[in-house]
């Protein structure tokens, strides 16, 4: 997911060459970090469900359901512009623990909720923390995991997102013949208190953080503690002379101006542009109304969510399969396959919808559609934006990027359902299915592959897609 603030995102590790014990070690920090990318799956399936049950209770028009959905996605914003500073200055550890309580403090409100007014405002504060999470859990993960296992360690952070989803719509659908939609909100709790636990008495600081603070023999031990001590001296060491490398280029770093440097707009209209296509391709309008979309084909409430478990299971699937692949097959043909499936199923979608082909068929686009976003759009797009953009820029770069993803996620979940009730749930499927089809254009056009190539090999083969010299003038940084 989301690296907001870290200078280079998944590069240049603390640890490295560490010892068996020091790697279980290492996996149980990992685990316990992963558990806020869970939380954020969680609070973002499970209101599928409950809005099945909250719409009749509270007597909930479209715009008030649309509301309850995608009012997160103000409090994500908030809260993915707010984690950087506070664990640059915090720590990383304590801005964990913090947005632990956050989700604690949420569910709280929305468990007790009496009506429209609270649900909006318990809502809100989830999305504080889920957004504060999609930006520390990486960054976090990254700054504890050795260089050899960090990448499975950060698309660990991606894995538990899609669990998250699963297991809320597991749950949902073990509460769903009572209507328990309460109940739906509070076993997000659970979770979010081992979050807590396990950050106040397992995990330690970040090495790199406390390098950053002058803190060179904490982070020292806490490398010590998984490794060798020679090891843990030189990794140090390394990681003090990055630090002033960068404090000698921090004026230009922290520049949000450098995004527009002429050698940098490429990447950065190439991480827009997904940015968004990600979000108006449709995605969460199955991830956020699987049940509702499935309850207006003919089945019930219940058998709903029942069959909204199938997406959730693909989408956990086919992410590993991603996971698998990536490095593999590398980025751009991933891209590619998955926009062409997703392009075919939201054309089918629309028809099934339109036509009345049954719920059997509207189901099965669905999965489909789900399995084609997962393997490819939908980890790819955050592989490239840590790709693209020069060091100096990452940052900046990485930023733009995701806050252009949480805005686009919220017009699209605020939009749906009152679009769908003006236009056809059809029709606002083949909308979604043009902009599959620009992006599918726009990757075949503009993106290029990032597999195993340095940032320099990358900023070449991107410059040249943009009709740009590779001799255009520097990359900064």
């Amino acid at each position: 997911m989301v690296q907001a603030y870290s200078r280079e995102p998944g590069t240049g590790g603390p640890l490295s060459d560490i010892r068996p014990e020091g790697v279980r070690k290492i996996r149980l920090w990992a685990f316990c970090i992963a558990l806020g990318g869970f939380l954020f799956g969680y609070d973002t399936g499970v209101v599928s469900g409950a809005l099945l049950y909250i719409k009749s209770d509270f007597d909930l028009s479209s715009f008030e359901q649309s509301s309850v959905v995608s009012v997160l996605l103000i409090g994500a914003m908030i809260g993915a512009v707010s984690a950087g500073r506070m664990a640059d200055r915090l720590g990383r550890r304590k801005t964990l623990a913090a947005e632990g309580l956050v989700f604690i403090g949420g569910t709280a409100i929305l468990v007790f909720a009496p009506g429209y007014g609270a649900l909006l405002i318990g809502r809100v504060v989830l999305g504080v923390a889920v957004g504060a999470a999609s930006a520390t859990v990486p960054v976090y993960l990254s700054e504890v995991s050795p260089t050899e296992l960090r990448g499975r360690f950060l698309t660990l952070n991606q894995l538990m997102i899609t669990t998250g989803i699963l297991i809320a719509y597991l749950v949902n659908l073990a509460l769903s013949d009572g209507g328990q939609w309460r109940a739906m909100f509070a076993v997000g709790a659970v979770p979010a208190l081992l979050m807590v636990a396990g950050t106040v008495w397992l995990l330690p600081e970040s090495p790199q953080w406390l390098v950053l603070k002058g803190q060179v023999d904490k982070a020292r031990a806490v490398v010590e503690s998984v490794s060798g001590e020679a090891r843990a001296t030189r990794v140090v060491e390394q990681a003090v002379r990055r630090r002033e490398d960068e404090k000698r280029g921090a004026g230009q770093k922290e520049n949000w101006r450098v995004l527009l440097a002429p050698r940098v707009r490429p990447a950065l209209i190439v991480g827009l542009t997904l940015a968004a296509a990600q979000q108006f391709g449709g995605i969460n309008t199955i991830i956020y109304y699987a049940p509702t979309l499935i309850q207006k084909t003919g089945l019930s409430a219940s058998n709903s969510i029942f069959y909204s478990v199938a997406i959730g299971a693909i989408n956990l699937i086919m992410t590993v399969v991603a996971i698998r692949l990536v490095d593999r097959m590398g980025r751009r043909p991933l891209l590619l396959i998955s926009l062409t499936g997703m392009l075919a199923m939201l054309v089918l979608l629309g028809f099934s919808y339109v036509v009345d082909l049954g719920s059997v068929l509207s189901l099965l686009f669905m999965v489909i559609y789900i399995a084609s976003f997962a393997v490819g759009l939908g980890p790819v797009f955050w592989v490239l934006i840590g790709e693209l953009f020069p060091p100096s820029a990452r940052a900046a770069g990485s930023a733009a990027s995701t806050a252009v993803n949480w805005a686009s996620n919220f017009v699209v979940s605020l939009a749906f359902l009152p679009l769908a009730d003006v236009i056809g749930q059809g029709e606002t499927f083949w909308i979604f299915a043009a902009v599959v089809a620009f992006t599918l254009w726009f990757v075949g056009r503009y993106v290029p592959e990032t597999r195993d190539r340095e940032f320099d090999e990358v900023d070449t083969a991107l410059q040249a897609r943009f009709g740009r010299s590779p001799q255009a003038g520097p990359a900064p940084g």
